[in-house]
């Protein structure tokens, strides 16, 4: 009786501040109306009691337990469901909260580490095939023009990266955070590379060795169950995508002077990951972080693109060109959302319940993050500090310049 009081005048507050188009229903049938709408857009239906503490405190996080734990169910356009979420915390988390911007720091461990890739990425092979495009690729796409089909633009982010990277036939190339190949079959197809990918995800790993094997390039690509700090050698190019994530902020230099180590004295490498808006590397004051971590990515951390950028230089990396790919990410999470939506039944049938709403809401709610610049993402090339200038390109047009490129590898690769 005493959360009921209470809603009530919650209720008020919000009709006040927002009037949203939305309508609470509990469980004994008394509803309420958070604008002055005709007809709500979104009706949250409260399951039980137990749920009334977690919408008294609407943060992104308390919500997304309230809904992944069936304790509410919602009814509405999943667009229109995450804009009233952000909406709700809005109006009751503030700066001054103890879900205001914080640092949270993780231990990192190779054991820990794995653990945490494995949670997330060994969900099953089958689940991630129903939202993804044919050749799984499971990071931001890149749509040159806008309009390519979500396959078109995974294989034109490879190509952008390798492009950028100036992958030559022969060269060693190393991708940290394999996932399921795509990257280094392209790699050693189109551009002649000899690939190393290395995963901690066993199901990942299993079907990349599988893909390299139907594609007969076992003597060009090694598919490793491998934590990239065990890596060693030298290589000519190295790639990372969507994987420093992962790392630690504070492991951050640590990783970048792996990579530098790896690396051959002319080599390039490219780093391609998400990055928290807040100037700070903190985490955003309406309590999205806190879900992800419990839900969806164990132990993950943010930097902002400045302390990555610095890490790198006290990694002995030097960048030399940075790209934001904010909107392509937008519009990749928004494509996932709607082939997840579209495959419901089938997904349900791989998942339990809970684990279904998990990803439902943290598709959508990545989309309107990165839509609404809570997130971001960049493509940075880097290569040893230190070196001259004179090897520098003059202009970015040679990441451009595909089609002239692709034929000039090809016409390598045909004459050995």
């Amino acid at each position: 009786m005493i959360y009921e009081k209470k809603l009530s005048g919650w209720v008020e507050t919000v009709r006040t501040n927002t009037n949203l188009p939305v309508r609470l229903v509990l469980w004994n049938g008394r509803h309420f109306d958070f604008g002055t709408f005709a007809a709500p857009q979104v009706t949250m239906k409260v399951n039980s009691a137990s749920a009334l503490p977690l919408l008294l405190e609407p943060s992104l996080d308390n919500l997304g337990e309230a809904y992944v734990k069936g304790k509410i169910d919602i009814e509405g356009k999943l667009s229109d469901i995450i804009n009233i979420g952000y909406s709700l915390a809005r109006s009751t988390v503030t700066s001054a909260s103890k879900l205001a911007r914080v640092r949270r720091y993780f231990n990192h461990s190779k054991t820990s580490d794995k653990k945490a890739i494995q949670y997330h990425y060994d969900v099953s092979n089958e689940f991630y095939k129903l939202w993804l495009d044919e050749n799984m690729v499971y990071s931001c796409a890149y749509f040159e023009n806008g309009d390519e089909d979500l396959a078109t633009a995974q294989i034109k982010k490879i190509d952008h990266i390798l492009t950028k990277i100036q992958v030559q036939p022969g060269q060693r190339l190393l991708d940290i955070g394999c996932g399921w190949g795509a990257l280094v079959l392209r790699a050693a197809q189109k551009f002649g590379a000899k690939c190393v990918g290395v995963t901690l995800s066993q199901n990942q790993f299993d079907l990349a060795t599988q893909r390299v094997k139907a594609a007969g390039l076992e003597g060009q690509i090694e598919i490793r169950l491998q934590d990239y700090r065990d890596v060693e050698g030298q290589f000519d190019r190295i790639t990372s995508v969507g994987m420093f994530e992962h790392v630690g902020r504070k492991n951050l230099p640590a990783y970048f002077q792996k990579i530098r180590d790896l690396l051959t004295d002319d080599g390039i490498a490219m780093n391609h990951g998400i990055t928290s808006a807040d100037y700070d590397s903190g985490e955003t004051a309406l309590g999205g972080r806190e879900f992800i971590d419990r839900y969806v990515f164990p132990d993950g951390e943010l930097p902002h693109i400045s302390l990555a950028l610095e890490s790198m230089q006290r990694g002995g990396l030097e960048a030399v060109d940075v790209e934001s790919l904010r909107r392509h990410y937008a519009h990749t999470l928004d494509i996932w959302a709607e082939n997840f939506e579209a495959t419901t039944a089938q997904a349900k049938q791989l998942v339990d319940d809970e684990k279904f709403r998990i990803w439902r809401v943290y598709l959508a709610g990545c989309a309107y993050a990165f839509e609404n610049d809570d997130a971001s993402i960049y493509q940075v090339v880097c290569r040893k500090a230190g070196r001259s200038a004179k090897t520098l390109p003059w202009s970015r047009r040679y990441i451009y310049n595909e089609l002239e490129q692709a034929h000039r590898i090809a016409t390598a690769i045909r004459h050995g």
